[in-house]
Formats: C-alpha cells, structure tokens, sequence
C-alpha cells in the first residue's frame, strides 16, 4: 500500500496513502473545496434530475408541460372525465408518496429548508442517505399532481443530504460536515435557479446562519460548479422572462416603503395560515400517517378545480401577472388560493418547498397594489409589473426574514438590475414588518419552535433559558452605605473580590453599584474639584436583574458587567440577593464532592 510521510517531532511517520486523503480532507482549506467542487457537482446533477421527475410526473399526471397555465383543460389521455380528473391524480400520487416517505424518510415530508437547518444546529449536520431519493421522488410526484408548493425546499434538502453522506463517508468532523450540509443546499439553490449568487447566500444565511470566510469560499465553490453543470443542461438564461421595467419618479419611493408594509405582511399572513392549517389538518385526521396525503388528496383536487391555477409551483402565472394579464380582483383571489392551496398541500402531508409560494403571493400582491396606485397616480406611477416584480422579493423577505437572499435571488431569476433601489427599500420595510409581527420566528424556523427548538440558542442556552436566577442566587454581599468615602469603597471592593459591589442608603433603598475601576480612576484623579467625594458619587445602574429573570438573560448581563457579579432585585426593585458565572455554573451541573462544580466558567460563557 502507497504511504505518506508526515514529520512529527524529529520523528518521521509513516502513514497509508487512505489515511492521508482522509486526513488532507478532514484537516486542509484545498481538501474541504475539492469536496465542495465536488458535491457542487452532484447537487447540479441532482438538480438536473430533480427537474426532468417534475416535468414526467406533471406530464403524465395532467398531460401538460404545467398545467397552471392550461385554463382547467381537461386530461389529453382522459377527454371523456374533462377537468374531473384533478380530484383524482392528487389521491394516487398520494398513494404511492406517502407511504414511501413514512416507511423510508419521515425527513421527507414537509418543506424541507427546517429539516436541513435543524439537522446543522443539532445534529452536527447529519441527514439519512436515504432522504436524496425519497425527497426527490415524493416531491416530484406531489409537485408533478398538483401540489402547490415550490421546488427550492425539496432540491435543498436533497443537495443537503448528499453533502451529509459524502462527509461521512470521509469522517469528517462536525464543523466541517454542516458546511458540507451548506454546500450542498448552495449547489441546488444555484442549479434550479441557474442562481450562482443566490446560492451561497440562501446558505449561509438560512442554513449556517454566519459568514465565515472558509464556510463561504466553500459554499462558493459547491454554488459555482453546481451552475455550471445547470447551465449545460438549461441554458444561461434567466429563470423568469420579463420586459424591462423601469421608475417614473422619486414619489415612487414612498409608494414602495407602504408595498414593503403590505407585502411583508402578506408574507406574515401566509406563514400564520400555513401553521393554522397544519394544526387543523393534525386535529382532523386521526388515522395512519402513510394514508394521510391520499385522503387529503380530494380536498386538494377539489381546490384545483376550483381554481387550477393553483396546480404545481405555478410559474406561468405569476409570469402573467407581472406582464398585467390579471385584473385586481383575479389577482386578490390567485393570492388568497395560493395561501390556502400551498397550506393544505402542507397540512395533508405533501413534500415541497415553500419559497416558491411566498414569491407567487408577493407577484399577486405587488401587481394588485401597482394596479390600484396606478389607477390612483397615473402619471407618477410605473407600471404594476414593477410592483408585483418587489412585491415577490418583499414578500419572501416577510415569510422567511432573509434581506440579503431576497435581493440577490430575486435579482437573479429576473436578471432586472434597474429596479435595484426600491426593490432594496421595500425589502427591508417588508423584514421589519416581519420582525414586529412574528417576533423571533419565520417561515422556517416556527417549525422549529413548536418543537422546542430554538436555533438563536445552543443547547446548553436553551437550558439557562429554562431556569430563573431564583435557583441560581448567592448571598448579598456586603452592600457599600451611600455616604461611604473613596478609600472606604476602595477597602470594601477589594477584600469582596467582586470587583462592582452594591450602594444602599440610610433607609435601605437601592441606589446602583460602584465597581473598582470607577473607584480607583477617582482617587487616582489629578482635577479633585470634580466632586467624586463619597460612594453615591460613582453608583450606576448596571443591567437589571430580578429572580424572575432566565439565567440566559443574567449571563448576558454578566457577560457585559464591569465585575464578575450582579444584584438580584425583587419584583418591589429591592435587593434580594447576588449573582455570578459560578453561582450560574452551580445551578446547571451537578457538583461533585467539595460542593463546587467540573465545569469551568468558559463553558458558560460559551453558551452565549
């Protein structure tokens, strides 16, 4: 067997020649891209392939290239059931899906974007295997039947799993396994898209949730290489054809900050509904799981011939709407549709995406808001195209709160640059609209919540959150009177040990804390007129702390206080006792023997 030499000490060692490509993978900058060029490549392929099972399942579901846009015709093989048929291809698809994905990769169901990001918050990004094929074929068979949901999700999840099995084959360790995981979700997004940019952004501020510069150049170069094999196959075009759409004034800008506020809202409504609906679906149905998307098939077959416009992802008709081939009220009924028709597609157990969706009900939106601006200020106004081109990046910025990803993917699939500035604008009002209204949650990571987990906490922050400062509290030490003089304060701040130390008055009430720094810079002080004369003179009021207070919440406080302890007030704002990073540590781990914990204080502070 080939070895390699590596130098260890004085001392050289031998080692085989598979040892050392794994050990050049799993430790070096050149192996984690040679990986990263190469699960580009296979995200580009998986997309390639993921795109042609929509195409043959929608053929041979509906008889049409994308029967969106074919206006309730009926099946080419079936005339004789005319538009009747859609209350039965959900039923089958369903049939063969939903046992497929509960018997092999519950994974599968759903959008899958939550289950990627969950997999690299907590699972040090380990996905199945088995999730590439079953994601890919359930999705394609659900889109292909009707299912309104987008392709984004599935081909994430897909890309995602085969940078998973890849890393682990090479046994590579966590850190580098989730970016693995970002690379792969990088090469479809930029692949289905032809999205090169797009790609590592969704990524990274989606999946990773930082920009680290060795994460980023490697999701640059899986997103790179997946466009290339994307382009070969789809051509270097971009995704939507639309005319150029260009401002008629500088009044626009207002108009496009009230869009943001209304689309973003839209985007809020559709991430409400999309839940309620699932919650409806979850208290209805109470038989097998493997049964459910068939069953809940009839409803949305029922909804499709209804409105057929709402079959697959739909491109064709959000395409016509931005050209103004709708009329307001059409426009209002395709938003409210696609909320409700990609909710149940959800709800009743089908797999797709949910990206797709947002930017069809922001297209909906804008060009309904355009529409009636225009009617309102002709001559000021563009055209309600170019509202309902910002309404789709506004409206995924409100669902999802990913600014950066919206600009740049919306950009990309439209290729229209000239708009750039209000769509910034309407944007980042959207994202603040979103952030008022649904707080700390989004599209993606409310999944994640109703399960208990919170991706803005670690594990170990998740249990401080858990806990009150009650359980944690220390003794008072002894507080400083008001009136005590400098070098008074100064004897007190260094025998406590605390470095910051409480002020209470004759009458007991609290008056803030003096820490040794304060202290010292005074009697050290050339200017004695400045008045510094007693202890009440330095008091501040440090970061407030009750026994009511998360640990997570007092470790913050702790982490940005002058000294290594904090007063605990009571709900009367009353000194009601003391604490530190130890008293923190006591009160999450067990101790051993001599009472103080195995735990060190970077530990704690590292759950920040």
């Amino acid at each position: 067997m080939a070895e390699g030499v590596y130098e260890r000490g004085t001392t050289a060692v031998r080692v085989p020649a598979r040892q050392s490509v794994g050990r050049w993978l799993r430790e070096s900058s050149t192996g984690l891209a040679g990986l990263a060029v190469l699960i580009g490549a296979g995200s580009g392929l998986g997309a390639v392939a993921f795109r042609w099972l929509i195409t043959t399942f929608t053929h041979l579901f509906s008889g049409h290239a994308d029967y969106s846009a074919a206006g309730g015709q009926a099946h080419p093989w079936f005339p004789a059931l005319g538009p009747w048929f859609l209350l039965i291809v959900p039923v089958l698809a369903g049939l063969v899906y939903g046992p497929l994905v509960y018997r092999f990769a519950p994974e599968a169901r759903g959008h899958g974007v939550p289950e990627v990001m969950y997999a690299v918050a907590e699972r040090g990004g380990r996905i199945p295997a088995q999730v590439t094929v079953v994601k890919a074929v359930a999705s394609a068979m659900c889109i292909g039947s009707g299912g309104s949901v987008g392709r984004e999700g599935p081909i994430v999840q897909i890309g995602s799993a085969l940078g998973s099995t890849l890393g682990r084959a090479f046994r590579l360790p966590e850190s580098r396994l989730r970016v693995l995981v970002a690379c792969g979700a990088a090469g479809g997004i930029a692949a289905t898209f032809n999205a090169p940019l797009a790609g590592p952004f969704f990524a990274m501020e989606l999946i990773l949730r930082n920009f680290a510069v060795e994460s980023f150049g490697a999701v640059v170069l899986s997103s790179v290489t997946a466009s290339v094999v994307g382009r070969a196959v789809f051509g270097n075009t971009a995704f939507l054809d639309l005319p150029p759409f260009t401002l008629r004034s500088p009044v626009e800008y207002l108009l496009f900050v009230v869009l943001g506020v209304v689309v973003g809202g839209c985007g809020v409504l559709f991430t409400r509904v999309l839940y309620w609906i699932e919650d409806v679906c979850d208290w209805v149905w109470h038989g097998p799981e493997w049964l459910r998307p068939a069953v809940g098939g009839v409803l949305l077959g029922g909804l499709l011939l209804v409105l057929p416009e709402m079959y697959g992802v739909g491109y064709p008709v959000l395409q016509h709407a931005v050209e103004g081939k709708y009329v307001l009220g059409f426009l209002l009924l395709l938003l409210i549709g696609k909320i409700v028709a990609t909710s149940l597609t959800i709800g009743i157990g089908g797999s797709g995406g949910v990206f797709a969706p947002s930017l069809f009900i922001g297209a909906m939106g804008g060009t309904a808001f355009g529409i009636a601006v225009h009617a309102w200020l002709p001559g000021l106004t563009a055209s309600p195209g170019v509202y309902g081109l910002i309404g789709m990046g506004a409206a995924f910025a409100g669902a999802a709160r990913a600014p950066i990803t919206a600009v740049i993917i919306l950009f990309e699939l439209t290729g229209q640059y000239t708009i750039i500035l209000p769509m910034l604008t309407a944007i980042v009002v959207a994202t603040l609209t979103s952030k008022a209204l649904l707080r700390g949650d989004t599209i993606y990571t409310l999944k994640l919540r109703r399960r208990g987990v919170d991706l803005e906490r670690s594990p170990e922050s998740r249990r401080l959150a858990g806990t009150t400062v009650a359980a944690a509290m220390e003794s008072l030490p002894d507080p400083l009177p008001e009136g005590a003089v400098l070098t008074e304060a100064s004897h007190a701040l260094a025998v406590s040990g605390h470095g910051i130390l409480p002020v209470v008055g004759a009458d007991g009430t609290y008056h803030g804390c003096v820490t040794a720094r304060a202290v010292a810079e005074a009697l050290a002080s050339d200017e004695p007129d400045l008045g510094f004369r007693n202890a009440s003179d330095l008091a501040e009021l440090p970061p407030l702390v009750t026994c009511e207070s998360s640990l997570a919440d007092a470790l913050t406080a702790l982490t940005n206080a002058p000294g290594t302890g904090l007063p605990v007030l009571s709900t009367d704002h009353e000194l009601a006792g003391w604490i530190t990073h130890q008293s923190v540590l006591d009160a999450l781990h067990p101790t051993v023997s001599d009472g103080r914990t195995v735990a060190s204080r970077s530990s704690v502070e590292a759950a920040q």
